[in-house]
């Protein structure tokens, strides 16, 4: 199964690195899935849940604001 780098960063630290199946985002005009292969993207994040899947876990992070950046695969 394909998976996408995910990496969650703050300005005190890093909150999360791995490869993950999925990425939902809470954007301005509504969430966003990620999924791999995924069109380079830049945007804003709302207040919200960050919801990051992996197989069957799920991991949900609160975030307050910031920006989402996908970027091709290398």
């Amino acid at each position: 199964m394909a998976t996408v780098l995910l990496d969650v960063v703050t300005a005190e630290r890093s909150v999360f690195h791995g490869d993950v199946n999925m990425v939902l985002v809470p954007g301005a005009l509504g969430q966003i899935g990620i999924l791999p292969h995924h069109a380079p993207l830049m945007t804003m994040i709302e207040p919200g849940e960050l919801i990051i899947r992996m197989g069957e876990e799920e991991i949900i992070l609160a975030v307050s604001g910031g920006f989402v950046e996908v970027t091709p695969s290398v």
